[in-house]
């Protein structure tokens, strides 16, 4: 009889051997376990250096769950407040105006919102904030300002007006940026050092960081673009010495690593006998937050980062802190009230605190929501539930 390990280390070379992706990791476990590791390919496409399961990769927006925990952290002591303004912990968004259309000479609009952003909202992406990807008046606006958009890490990148007011509609977008500020602010520490701090040291997550670091340079994996012409590596990178942490995408680290923070999650904000939540934190963080709004289709309007993305067609979403949240049982395994999301390039998560179950898959590939890892996605999470 064929092993569960060995199903899902045959699925991820097949992948590979079809030529659809140069390679991949993925990583499943329990509150208690890890119940598998794996990966196949190579870390960059035309080379020979096989991808392993410590390769280090970018985890692009995994992050803002990370980001979102750190600030439940100083929630809970009574440092930040989810519903109040977040205008007294970040001065810089006391006057942020709302984009109301564009003159006839193309002059943005702008006008004062309707309310005042709250931490839920950043948290939620209900403030109002955008990713120029997905919304086509983000990137009108951001080249009538030459704005250097956010993958620039610089704090002229966060200059930008809301695209809704707060709380009305869900979009994606740079509000958990803003939250990492808001944890910088009130604890003193860089996003960084905090992070390491509070989550990263006491959860044994040894190879994450904003980075990538000196020392893992060997075990960095390239970053891919889908061509006409195929797969083909690309010049990419973060910033070097950033003016801020990304709190929204920043992060470097091993597929290893961030099932670990996802375990954590599946007990109740304890690993190993470590708790960095309490169980009611993750309670919280873990139910619906947005209330009657639901999570929207994102269309793309950069196809070179990004395809549309409609995860679970059909499906009503919801979003918790800070997570997406399934309300119906997926066809591959998934409980309804998971919690899940994914990186710009083309890696994912999904937390199913009620099967008991966490995954990850991570390849390094644009755009996002590239088909053929989904498809992969699909199978690697029918294969864990099956197993």
């Amino acid at each position: 009889m064929t092993s569960f390990t060995d199903r899902i280390d045959a699925l991820l070379a097949a992948s590979v051997a079809a030529g659809e992706i140069p390679g991949v990791i993925a990583t499943v476990g329990t509150a208690d376990e890890v119940l598998y590791e794996g990966a196949a390919g190579v870390r960059a496409a035309g080379g020979d250096t096989a991808m392993t399961t410590d390769t280090v990769v970018w985890i692009a927006s995994m992050t803002k769950a990370v980001t979102g925990t750190a600030a439940m952290q100083l929630v809970e002591q009574g440092k930040l407040s989810l519903d109040d303004p977040i205008a007294p912990v970040l001065p810089q968004l006391a006057d942020v105006q709302v984009l109301d259309g564009f003159a006839p000479d193309g002059t943005p609009q702008l006008r004062p919102p309707k309310r005042p952003v709250t931490l839920r909202h950043l948290l939620t992406h209900t403030s109002g904030f955008s990713y120029n990807m997905w919304s086509e008046p983000c990137l009108r606006y951001e080249q009538h300002s030459n704005n250097p958009g956010v993958l620039s890490c610089t704090r002229a990148a966060l200059d930008m007006p809301l695209m809704f007011d707060p709380g009305e509609r869900w979009e994606y977008g740079i509000g958990i940026d803003f939250a990492g500020l808001a944890v910088e602010a009130v604890s003193g520490q860089t996003l960084a050092d905090y992070l390491r701090d509070h989550l990263f040291v006491p959860l044994g997550m040894v190879d994450t960081g904003f980075g990538p670091r000196a020392d893992q340079a060997d075990r960095l994996a390239a970053v891919h673009a889908r061509t006409p012409d195929g797969v083909v590596p690309i010049e990419f990178g973060l910033p070097p010495e950033p003016e801020f942490h990304m709190g929204g995408g920043g992060l470097y680290g091993t597929v290893g690593d961030y099932l670990r923070f996802c375990r954590m999650l599946l007990g109740n904000g304890t690993l190993d006998g470590t708790k960095v939540l309490e169980p009611a934190t993750v309670a919280l963080m873990s139910g619906n937050a947005i209330g009657a709004v639901d999570m929207a289709r994102m269309v793309s309007v950069i196809p070179d980062y990004t395809h549309d993305v409609e995860l679970f067609p059909g499906m009503a979403k919801k979003w918790g802190l800070t997570f997406m949240i399934n309300t119906e049982d997926t066809e591959k395994g998934r409980k309804a009230g998971s919690l899940s999301w994914a990186g710009l390039a083309n890696s994912y998560y999904w937390i199913d605190s009620a099967s008991g179950l966490a995954g990850v898959l991570a390849t390094q590939l644009f755009p996002f929501a590239d088909p053929t890892v989904l498809a992969l996605l699909d199978r690697f999470e029918a294969a864990v539930y099956q197993g």
